[in-house]
C-alpha cells in the first residue's frame, strides 16, 4: 500500500480471471480489504472462457462476484483480435506491431466506468485496476497518464456521490509481469485457475502471444508454472 492510499475497505476489482487482477484481488486481501467485488464483464471478446475461471477464482477467495453480459459492445470495438474474428491472434513474442493487434480502444475506461458505477452504488471505496508496466508502450489506457486523468474525471463525475476516501488504485502500474508471478506465488495465488490464452479454447494454446508472455514470468520469476498449454514447450525467455 503507497503512502498516499487510504485503508481498503470495500473493493470493487476490475477482474477478468487473469493473472493480474486474480493477484490483484489476493494483494487487497492481504491488505486489510474488508469485502471485496470482483467484476467481470463480457464484452464480446473472443476468450470470454476467462469469466468462467473469474467465478471459480471468486469462490476460492470469498469474494463477490457480478457478471455484465455486454457482448454487443464487439461491434463498437471491431478491428482488435480480441474482439473481431477476422484479426487472427498473433502468436509467438509480442512485437509492437503484433501486439497492436490485441488493443481493443477505450476498454479500460469502459471498464473503469461500469466498476466506478457499481463502486458508488455499493458504497465501496476502492476500484482496483490491474494495468502493469509491460502494458505501457502499446496499450494507452494501461499508462500511467492515463489513470491520472481517469481518477480526474471520476472524482468529477461522481463528486458527492463517493464515500470518504474514495480511491481508484493500480499498484501494479509500475510492475512487471515477472514481479507480479512473484507477488502471486507469495500470496497463495491459485495461478492453475486463472486463464490467460486470447484464443479462447479449452485449454490454454500455449502459442499464442498472451501465452509466450505467460510462460516466460513465470519462468523469469522462477515459479513453477501449473497452467495446462496444448503447446507446453518451454519458451527462451528475452532478457
Amino acid at each position: 500500500m503507497s503512502n498516499d492510499q487510504h485503508p481498503i475497505g470495500h473493493a470493487v476489482v476490475v477482474a477478468s480471471g487473469g493473472l493480474d487482477s486474480t493477484t490483484l484481488a489476493y494483494l487487497l486481501r492481504a491488505d486489510g480489504a474488508t469485502r471485496i467485488t470482483l467484476l467481470g464483464v463480457d464484452y464480446g471478446q473472443r476468450h470470454r472462457v476467462e469469466l468462467a475461471r473469474l467465478e471459480r477464482i471468486a469462490d476460492e477467495l470469498g469474494a463477490d462476484h457480478i457478471r455484465l453480459d455486454l457482448p454487443g459492445l464487439a461491434a463498437l470495438m471491431t478491428g482488435s483480435a480480441l474482439t473481431d474474428a477476422r484479426v487472427p491472434v498473433p502468436s509467438g513474442y509480442y512485437t509492437d506491431a503484433s501486439m497492436w493487434a490485441t488493443v481493443v480502444p477505450n476498454r479500460n475506461a469502459l471498464l473503469l466506468d461500469l466498476a466506478v458505477a457499481l463502486a458508488v452504488s455499493v458504497n465501496a471505496n476502492t476500484v482496483a485496476f490491474g494495468a502493469h508496466a509491460g502494458d505501457h508502450p502499446i496499450y494507452p489506457d494501461c499508462r500511467p497518464e492515463f489513470v491520472e486523468a481517469y481518477r480526474r474525471m471520476a472524482a468529477l463525475a461522481t463528486k458527492g456521490f463517493t464515500v470518504d476516501g474514495f480511491q481508484i488504485v493500480t499498484p501494479f502500474v509500475g510492475m512487471t509481469k515477472v514481479e507480479i508471478v512473484r507477488l502471486g506465488a507469495e500470496l497463495g495465488v491459485p495461478f492453475a485457475a486463472t486463464w490467460s490464452c486470447y484464443r479462447g479454447g479449452r485449454r490454454h494454446c500455449g502459442r499464442c502471444g498472451t501465452c509466450t508472455e505467460r510462460k516466460e514470468a513465470f519462468a523469469l520469476a522462477g515459479v513453477a508454472d501449473p497452467t495446462d498449454y496444448e503447446d507446453p514447450a518451454p519458451v527462451t525467455p528475452c532478457t
